[in-house]
């Protein structure tokens, strides 16, 4: 029997995996995921999302994405993880992702500006003609080498008098940010720069709270102590990924001492271990 079937849970509560249904809408993660779909709703093209390292980015797409495939007349494209060595790879996944059928022997032949032609014939054909409304998002977006922005910025500069065929969504770290700063005409075409930040104190504890009651949890009698809450956020900062591990850990704490609450003295135990183990990397 799994460790949160013993606390009375249906599924794991606090998996680190990007599921949707766990997607918990601070203030911040609800304002994003609006003003997304109204981008998108739009058509106004391009929206930038960043974020440190675990707060969220991959669940907010996850999330927008299941919201964005029940629309009628929209295509959603996605990109999960954008390492490509060259523009050709680059072209070639995009041609993939959006179901374009290439003649193999003749795409050996292809230059970058063919499959930027193909792109956009596509595009007119399913944006305009079709009038569907056509969303590519990107995952990871750091990682996105300098040739390949050149490449999105040129669809970008597809559009029809009333709005832009291609909406793109990038989803990235921090580091992201100067990069984009430097391509001075393609910082200019940014319809919604947002930055997410980590949760607030009082946002932890519903973020916990949320997450245990999808996971199937229904009793009255808190598995986490307020204490405990406030511990939590001090130790993690509110960031969201890092609030998932360490609460993750607390339940198994639970079990492994049969406590029934996780409570300041088990968060302290906890950081004490994690102190413990980042000493002993260092040596």
């Amino acid at each position: 029997m799994s460790y949160y079937q013993l606390l009375g849970l249906e599924k794991e509560p606090f998996s680190t995996s990007p599921d949707p249904a766990f997607f918990y809408q601070s203030k911040e993660h609800k304002a994003a995921l609006y003003r997304l779909r109204n981008v998108i709703a739009l058509r106004r093209g391009l929206s930038v999302i960043l974020g440190d390292v675990g707060t969220g980015k991959t669940t907010l797409s996850r999330k927008l994405s299941q919201f964005l495939n029940v629309e009628q007349n929209l295509f959603v494209a996605v990109m999960l993880n954008p390492i490509h060595e060259s523009e050709r790879q680059f072209l070639t996944d995009l041609t993939e992702r959006f179901h374009i059928s290439i003649n193999a022997e003749a795409a050996k032949k292809y230059k970058t500006l063919d499959y930027i032609k193909i792109l956009e014939k596509f595009l007119f054909e399913q944006g305009v003609e079709k009038n569907q409304t056509m969303v590519l998002l990107i995952d990871e977006a750091q990682q996105i080498i300098d040739p390949c922005l050149e490449i999105l910025r040129s669809l970008l500069n597809y559009e029809t008098n009333k709005f832009k065929i291609l909406q793109l969504i990038l989803m990235g770290q921090m580091e992201l940010l100067p990069r984009l700063k430097r391509i001075r005409n393609f910082w200019d075409r940014i319809a919604l720069k947002y930055v997410l930040n980590p949760l607030e104190e009082d946002e932890v504890r519903e973020f916990v709270d949320f997450r245990l009651k999808v996971a199937g949890y229904a009793s009255d009698y808190p598995l986490f102590s307020d204490a405990a809450v406030k511990a939590v956020y001090a130790h993690t900062q509110g960031t969201p990924r890092r609030i998932t591990m360490f609460c993750h850990d607390a339940l198994e704490y639970l079990i492994m001492h049969k406590k029934k609450q996780v409570d300041q003295e088990v968060i302290n135990e906890l950081i004490n271990m994690d102190r413990s183990v980042s000493l002993a990397a260092d040596k």
